[in-house]
């Protein structure tokens, strides 16, 4: 026997015998969904049945249609599908995803996706506002909630993320503290000697934490002068292409960092009191010791806060923004004016006093002769 094909979107309405619910009798209305079978839903008027099917076959047609049982998939179910397929990327990235997951299931985890309206979200973005939170934290969240809600619509979850501009919290632009040479030198001083390499690699190379933790002597040309980063801890490439950039160093600052593994024999440039290489956590223990003792520097600072002071030394030194985008390895020169904008204006006031100065010493030299 031939089985008859069924056309997604085929409506009916029928009527059904009496029952608890329908003592007179009810209507069924029945569609067929887009993987060919057959979904019913009973009413007591004929008119609702058809209605409720014809509009079910609507979102068919227009690609709007989304099964009962996704329909019913809440927060909490989905984040942990979303993890799965997350797990991809690296394990600080994971970890941090799934930190930011917490806090998204603690608000949405119990509702089903179709529930979550802009509303909804605002109300949490204000919540965590009320808490204290930074504003770049909280954009940050809101981000990774807008990435699970768009994934959701690719896999044919919601038919449209309840995200958009509107409700967008701000970025949260800080600039950032910028140290002082002395407050360097006294992190320096500071700093065990197996160690001290972390305050020159940061504030005179721009290296982040993973990437000082793993840099080995074999990724450091002394005679030509640059430190081309290869890996960072524990082992694994870097980020992004521009993080492997080549970064000019000066030969005495070469000197300065081979005295370490030469002491040591040691593979890597930072290492702990035994020669043993450091990992990134054992660093920044480190560091925080070392960071209340000099005078000034704020209770947050962290090593990633020496970039800065390598952007604004480079910056004071007169390099344009393409050679300070090329130093700090971003990826794009409005990443550079995003975070160093400012310091580029202190900048432009310092060329406008040298240009002042030169024009009064000038007039002085003009009055001089006339007298």
């Amino acid at each position: 026997m031939t089985r008859q094909t069924r056309t997604p979107g085929t409506t009916n309405a029928r009527r059904r015998n009496p029952s608890a619910r329908f003592p007179k009798g009810g209507w069924l209305g029945t569609y067929i969904d887009p993987e060919g079978r057959e979904k019913a839903k009973t009413f007591a008027r004929k008119i609702d049945a058809q209605a409720w099917a014809e509009g079910e076959a609507a979102k068919i047609r227009s690609g709007a249609y989304i099964s009962p049982q996704d329909a019913g998939t809440t927060m909490r179910v989905w984040s942990e599908h979303w993890l799965k397929g997350y797990e991809v990327n690296r394990p600080g990235s994971v970890k941090q995803a799934k930190t930011h997951v917490k806090r998204i299931n603690a608000a949405f985890g119990d509702m089903p996706l179709k529930d979550i309206r802009p509303t909804a979200v605002k109300n949490w973005l204000a919540a965590l506002k009320n808490e204290g939170l930074a504003d770049s934290t909280i954009h940050a969240l809101y981000r990774r909630l807008a990435h699970m809600l768009s994934d959701a619509v690719e896999d044919g979850l919601l038919v449209r993320t309840p995200i958009s501009r509107k409700i967008a919290p701000p970025a949260g632009k800080q600039r950032p503290y910028v140290a002082t040479e002395a407050q360097v030198w006294a992190l320096y001083d500071a700093m065990p000697d197996g160690m001290k390499n972390v305050i020159l690699l940061g504030a005179f190379a721009g290296l982040r934490v993973s990437e000082i933790a793993a840099l080995r002597v074999q990724d450091v040309d002394a005679l030509r002068g640059y430190i081309s980063p290869v890996i960072q801890y524990p082992g694994v490439p870097l980020k992004t292409e521009e993080s492997k950039n080549h970064i000019p160093i000066p030969r005495e600052l070469a000197f300065e960092l081979n005295k370490n593994p030469a002491k040591w024999g040691s593979e890597t440039f930072v290492t702990l009191e035994n020669g043993r290489a450091a990992a990134p956590y054992t660093i920044e223990a480190r560091f925080r010791t070392a960071r209340a003792t000099v005078e000034g520097l704020p209770e947050n600072f962290r090593i990633h806060d020496l970039r800065h002071f390598f952007a604004s030394f480079l910056i004071a030194s007169g390099e344009d923004v393409k050679k300070v985008q090329a130093a700090m390895r971003h990826a794009s020169a409005k990443t550079t004016l995003d975070v160093y904008g400012h310091l580029m204006e202190d900048a432009k006031e310092s060329t406008r006093a040298a240009v002042s100065n030169a024009l009064a010493t000038r007039a002085d030299s003009l009055r001089t002769k006339r007298a």
